[in-house]
């Protein structure tokens, strides 16, 4: 457990110099669903406090929507208290908001909690938001924009807001989902996230499946892929060309 406790560690440690994510006395937003991503989030971004050479502080917020009364609030409450970690969780009513007609998506569920999250950030005077995306889940989501949007485009690990004043960073941005499964499983971290009914069968899991596959002989091509989002060779990419 040490070793994948380690290695997850200091690759969130990577990102965090890397793309510059955290300055002296940031106040941080942890968004924790109480999935095993931003679970193993919380849980190094709070160790790491102790003897990091730059001073932080971090507020955990739970999105708790309207169609997650399966959710375990309690066990994630008690994880909180067992951490020391100040929580807060807001109910936000996704379903309510929809507007008559629309459909139920996970685009529409996801702004609807990202606003609630910009919210609290301001509430709790706080100027970043951590998610807990991983390197997985950008590349999923280059693949999910290239193929049905037809555009160039991902989850960055920094991302800064021009009319608001809050930074979104994601610590995982370097670190593998099969790595955060295993230390999740070994640490016995409960999955208290809902299973979203809306989500299933989502164009994510299609992406995910696709790259699972290009994968499969070679372990490298996860890597290589999000390698290429910093290696745009836009000689190659010439727009006039494009029929």
């Amino acid at each position: 457990m040490a070793d994948y406790e380690q290695l997850i560690a200091k690759r969130i440690g990577q990102a965090i110099y890397k793309y510059k994510m955290i300055c002296e006395n940031d106040r941080i937003v942890v968004a924790v669903s109480g999935g095993k991503d931003s679970t193993t989030l919380l849980y190094d971004l709070k160790r790491r406090q102790k003897a990091f050479p730059i001073h932080y502080e971090i507020e955990a917020v739970h999105i708790r929507t309207d169609f997650c009364s399966c959710c375990e609030d309690q066990k994630l409450e008690n994880l909180f208290k067992e951490w020391d970690v100040s929580y807060h969780i807001v109910n936000v009513p996704v379903l309510k908001r929809l507007r008559p007609g629309k459909k139920m998506n996970c685009y529409w569920c996801s702004t609807q909690r990202r606003i609630e999250l910009l919210k609290m950030a301001e509430k709790l005077k706080c100027n970043k938001v951590a998610l807990g995306h991983h390197l997985d889940d950008i590349i999923e989501t280059f693949f999910m924009n290239m193929c049905y949007k037809g555009e160039l485009a991902t989850m960055l690990p920094v991302f800064t807001y021009h009319k608001f004043p809050y930074t979104i960073i994601r610590p995982l941005a370097l670190v593998y989902e099969k790595l955060i499964t295993r230390f999740a499983s070994l640490r016995n971290f409960a999955n208290t996230r809902c299973r979203c009914p809306y989500g299933e069968n989502s164009k994510r899991l299609d992406a995910k499946k696709a790259i699972d596959l290009l994968s499969s002989r070679e372990e490298s091509v996860r890597y290589m892929i999000f390698k290429a989002l910093h290696n745009v060779n836009l000689s190659y990419l010439d727009p006039d060309n494009v029929p």
